[in-house]
């Protein structure tokens, strides 16, 4: 029998590590732009097309490659960061491993045009699923210019399960953010579809936070820094007051790397613990500094998770640090330095003569002289008749109409409102501005005002969607919103079927849009932070099917739009409610599991009495 066991072709071990290292284009992107940060580059321009799909260019002014080395790069396990395996536990480079390239040749078109300093002339090398179709020397800058066509053209199963352009480009677009923080003195540059995204030139951290999340955010953040002999560290943390309710910017860079790390999230969660409003999270960007043999990042591939040797020594130190500058800020009040509103005080030269303040003395005044003003008089006392009178009623028995009135009030008090209900004359009422409550033939139905009205509302957005219709009010006042690219690229995902709830957007410049009509049924106050809330909550379900994006929407937008409970309601709003009960569509369950109803039978009353 002969044997079976033989080792695979560098091709298709290649694709294999692709698998791994090569997820999505943004995993391109990453590895490219961390070799161009190794290579010393100052400046990196990243152009896309498709999302990546079609093209990722990647252009640096680095040290550039001679031409053994530009070939030799793409041979797996081929690198220049490390020389034996100690090298592991003192990395001071964004990539090791030698994979990323040849990961990246094994699953398309890839041309790599590079030029050291030195050299006249560069070398131009063409590679096709690993395989090297020609290699020539041309004229080119110094650094390296990567050009990545055609990614998984022969892995039609990875190409297949990309999400959607919009999605795709979201994840390039956060992996693009992950590394300008860290890196503020690189200038970056993105352009997707010839259309340019982000243009950071090179500055400091606080700055390019700015430039990236937006202005607004700085005027939130509180610097931090902490000097230790185990941990270093500096950044900014959000003002409590800065909270968000969707998801907060939340970094962790270390020796220049972003990490996730929910032991130290869990840090800063314990920091802020009682100074946040509810269900909201802060906002930080931390930068620590570790001796790199007290780290281990050869965990994953992907270089975010990290192991801490005294991580339970690093947290207290974290938590405090946090809790410290909290207080500090709480303490001092803030000093606005704007000098738009300053006192302007003329310059005087020291030349010019100032006189000296001159005293008037009036020879005519005299102290003692009566004047209009008189003592205070006291204020008329109240007499023993009005105090006999005032008691006399007190003790009087009340009418009719007193206690009606008294009754009146115990009802406001208790939140308690009472309406007769269409179906069968049967008194319907509002208890605690929570609860509507029913009698029904064999007992009381009890139904949650809030849940009940956005079930209603959730079933009316997803059919408008699928049938393509919806009411619009116009806003009488149109509001400017100003999203991040992020938001931007969520919102042509799903602006056709927002359109189709009531939104009405128009483009007005640069990732900002002039919001010109909303849904009836929400307050137009409201109506940019609902935009917002829902991009957000498409962007974290990531979901890709129509229909379920539809449902996120419409979810997320009836939560929204629904009467709160703690809402005194109408005649008319109850028995709205109370129709659908009994036409059946509203169900006993919200889509997340929440009940809407619940049904006391008399017989469970009576039970309670006997």
């Amino acid at each position: 029998m002969s044997d079976i066991i033989h080792l695979l072709p560098d091709s298709v071990a290649n694709q294999i590590a692709a698998g791994e290292v090569i997820q999505r284009p943004s995993s391109v992107i990453k590895e490219l732009v961390e070799n161009a940060i190794d290579a010393g580059a100052t400046s990196i321009q990243i152009i896309i097309k498709d999302a990546g799909r079609t093209l990722i260019q990647v252009i640096d002014n680095g040290k550039g490659m001679s031409e053994t080395d530009a070939r030799m790069s793409f041979e797996r396990h081929a690198t220049s960061k490390i020389t034996n395996a100690a090298d592991l536990f003192r990395l001071q480079t964004m990539g090791f491993r030698g994979e990323a390239l040849a990961s990246i040749a094994a699953i398309a078109h890839v041309e790599l045009r590079t030029r050291r300093a030195n050299d006249e002339l560069g070398t131009c090398i063409h590679i096709k699923a690993s395989v090297v179709e020609k290699q020539e020397e041309i004229a080119c800058a110094v650094g390296s210019n990567f050009m990545i066509k055609n990614l998984f053209f022969n892995v039609p199963a990875r190409r297949k399960f990309l999400k959607t352009n919009e999605t795709e480009f979201r994840h390039i677009l956060t992996i693009f953010q992950q590394i300008a923080l860290v890196y503020p003195a690189i200038s970056f540059s993105l352009i997707h579809n010839e259309t340019e995204v982000y243009q950071l030139a090179s500055s400091n951290h606080r700055v390019r936070i700015g430039a990236i999340f937006g202005t607004k955010i700085n005027q939130q953040l509180l610097p931090i820094e902490v000097n230790t002999q185990l941990i270093s560290f500096f950044g900014f943390i959000g003002n409590p007051s800065f909270a968000q309710k969707r998801s907060a910017n939340q970094y962790f860079f270390v020796n220049g790397r972003y990490i996730q790390h929910p032991y130290f999230y869990k840090a800063i969660a314990l920091a802020y613990e009682k100074l946040l409003p509810p269900d909201t999270k802060p906002s930080f960007f931390m930068y620590l500094q570790v001796d790199p043999s007290a780290i281990d990042v050869n965990i994953h591939p992907t270089k975010t998770e990290v192991k801490f040797e005294h991580e339970q020594a690093i947290f207290p130190i974290l938590s405090a640090a946090v809790k410290e500058t909290l207080g500090k800020t709480n303490a001092v009040p803030s000093i606005d330095f704007d000098q738009d509103n300053a006192l302007e005080i003329p310059v005087v030269s020291q030349d010019t003569y100032v006189a000296p303040p001159t005293i008037h003395v009036n020879p005519s005044y005299n102290p003692f002289k009566s004047t209009n003003f008189s003592a205070p008089t006291a204020p008329k006392t109240i007499g023993w008749e009005s105090l006999y009178k005032e008691f006399d009623a007190k003790h009087t028995p009340q009418s009719d109409n007193a206690f009606e009135h008294q009754f009146e009030e115990v009802i406001d008090n208790e939140q308690l409102s009472l309406y007769p209900s269409h179906e069968g004359n049967k008194a319907m009422l509002q208890l605690r501005k929570h609860y509507i409550v029913l009698p029904t033939e064999n007992g009381i139905t009890i139904i949650h005002q809030h849940r009940a009205h956005m079930h209603l509302l959730y079933t009316q957005y997803v059919e408008n969607m699928q049938q393509k219709r919806g009411i619009s009010q116009q806003l009488l006042f149109p509001e400017i919103v100003e999203l991040t690219p992020q938001e931007h690229s969520c919102l042509l995902e799903i602006l056709d079927d927002i359109s189709y709830i009531g939104f009405r957007l128009e483009e007005f410049g640069k990732h900002a849009y002039q919001l010109a009509g909303v849904p009836t049924q929400l307050e137009s106050a409201t109506c940019v932070d609902v935009l917002h809330a829902l991009l957000e909550s498409v962007q974290e379900t990531g979901n890709t099917l129509k229909t379920d994006m539809q449902q996120t929407i419409a979810l997320t937008l009836a939560k929204k739009a629904a009467i709160k409970t703690g809402a005194t309601l109408s005649h008319e709003e109850m028995n709205e409610i109370v129709q659908s009960v009994h036409q059946g569509t509203i169900p006993t369950y919200t889509t997340d599991g929440k009940k809407i109803l619940s049904t006391i039978s008399f017989a469970e009353i009576d039970k309670t009495f006997n």
